[in-house]
């Protein structure tokens, strides 16, 4: 049993669906005829002819009512199995009038054991062997006329397209109601709209359905994308889309969702009001506590002095040249060669991580201590007077749960934090980003309102 069972799936895997682009109204001629040349000719008034009259008959008087019908007549060897489908939105006329059209084409223009024709609105297969309930899908297709017309942006075609197809698709494949069949259609530019239609033959399971569907689709998007129609036809599924109304169902209309790039933009649009409320509600408290703080224009005049002065008292060091940060108990200033030397001229192999204001580098003193050297980027807009208050706030916020920083040093445009090297990455590392972030934070807030950033932290 099982190895008739593959021979007939094998067998049926060079029945391939066929891929035709509309350029034109289908008329009255079928879109496409399938002989199989895997099988032996039946011959002339045989039992297996007289079988498969018979089984189009059936077709013909039946498959009206309901739109599809699977029928078998005969015994074996010369059984022949029938199936018939009308598409969904035509009367039990059409459909009659296209089984019968459909059943004498094939018999005019196939003489093989196992054949399929497929019309605009019906589609007739007959076999020497049982093929209900059995979906094999492949995805051939063949070249067609270059005269096609071309849609000018193919990218936001393809995309509307695709989402059209897959919502009919899910509609077909998990609404019982629906009988297999829906049809829709889809704004993609100004007042052009897509008009889409899917199919399943309804014996087909609702996972069958689903993965012929999709296998259409796929063979739809590869064929034709560049296109203003394409239709997509296999034995248990097919797949259709045009820029005109073809179809005579109601249908529903399906919106495409804005794109991510849009999205993107609200959320960027989004955070910049966002931070910039929250600067300005800083800002405001900021200039609120220097307001109160500062009772006259000379009082201002002394606290931006002392800002000013207060890397030259003899706690920090003089701060007319860079060389001139000297070193003092509170904080050490290092120089660039004894960092270059300890960090082995910062090499990729002691790079510990990258964050937003420059490269943090493990290094080696001469006395054998390990640190942590944060190297800022030399394009950071961060000038020397930044880099000063930023280093003098840091040792202002030294805390138990803060990487300790142990000095510092600048030459040119290089600018240098040394702090203790925590292994493991440790909490404390992830609070080391933190307190760098407010500095920097801290330090913008503080120009803008023109206060010493050092008496608010007092």
């Amino acid at each position: 049993m099982m190895e008739k069972i593959e021979y007939s799936l094998v067998l049926f895997s060079f029945i391939t669906p066929f891929c035709l682009l509309s350029n034109t109204a289908i008329g009255v001629d079928p879109l496409f005829t399938f002989c199989s040349n895997d099988t032996s000719n039946y011959q002339f008034n045989s039992t297996y002819e007289i079988n498969l009259k018979h089984v189009l008959e059936s077709l013909i008087s039946n498959t009206s009512l309901t739109g599809f019908n699977n029928t078998f007549i005969g015994d074996s060897p010369d059984r022949v199995y029938g199936q018939a489908l009308c598409r969904g939105d035509v009367n039990s006329t059409v459909c009659h009038s296209c089984i019968k059209n459909a059943s004498e084409e094939i018999l005019k223009v196939c003489k093989s054991r196992e054949a399929i024709i497929w019309y605009e609105q019906c589609q007739v297969r007959y076999s020497f062997q049982m093929f209900f309930l059995t979906m094999v899908y492949t995805g051939k297709f063949p070249d067609w006329d270059s005269q096609q017309s071309y849609i000018s942006n193919p990218a936001h075609f393809n995309e509307v397209l695709m989402y059209l197809m897959n919502n009919l698709s899910s509609e077909a494949a998990n609404v019982p109601e629906k009988n297999m069949f829906a049809t829709g259609e889809i704004k993609f530019s100004g007042t052009k709209t897509i008009y889409g239609l899917v199919q399943c033959t309804r014996d087909s399971s609702l996972s069958d359905c689903s993965a012929c569907l999709k296998n259409a689709l796929g063979d739809l998007n590869a064929c034709c994308y560049l296109r203003e129609g394409g239709i997509v036809l296999s034995r248990n599924c097919n797949a259709r889309f045009q820029l005109d109304r073809f179809y005579n169902s109601s249908s529903f209309l399906v919106t495409y969702p804005a794109s991510k790039g849009n999205n993107l933009k609200t959320w960027i649009i989004a955070a910049i009001a966002c931070i910039s409320t929250l600067i300005l509600a800083v800002l405001i408290g900021s200039s609120a506590v220097c307001i109160r703080n500062r009772r006259s224009d000379k009082d201002k005049e002394k606290c931006e002095q002392a800002f000013l002065n207060d890397l030259s008292s003899p706690t920090h060091g003089a701060v007319t040249q860079e060389s001139d940060l000297t070193n003092t108990e509170e904080l050490p200033f290092f120089d660039l060669v004894s960092i270059i030397a300890a960090t082995d001229n910062f090499s990729n192999s002691n790079k510990l991580g990258q964050g937003g204001f420059g490269a943090v580098y493990k290094g080696v003193l001469s006395d054998g201590k390990e640190v942590a050297v944060k190297r800022l980027s030399r394009t950071s807009w961060q000038g020397l007077e930044e880099f000063k208050n930023e280093v003098k706030l840091i040792a202002k916020l030294q805390h138990r749960n803060l990487v300790r920083l142990l000095g510092y040093g600048v030459e040119g445009d290089e600018k240098l934090l040394i702090y203790e090297f925590m292994p493991n990455r440790s909490l404390d590392i992830f609070t080391f980003g933190l307190e760098t972030t407010f500095i920097h934070f801290f330090g913008i807030i503080c120009r803008f309102v023109r206060i010493t950033c050092l008496d608010v932290i007092r």
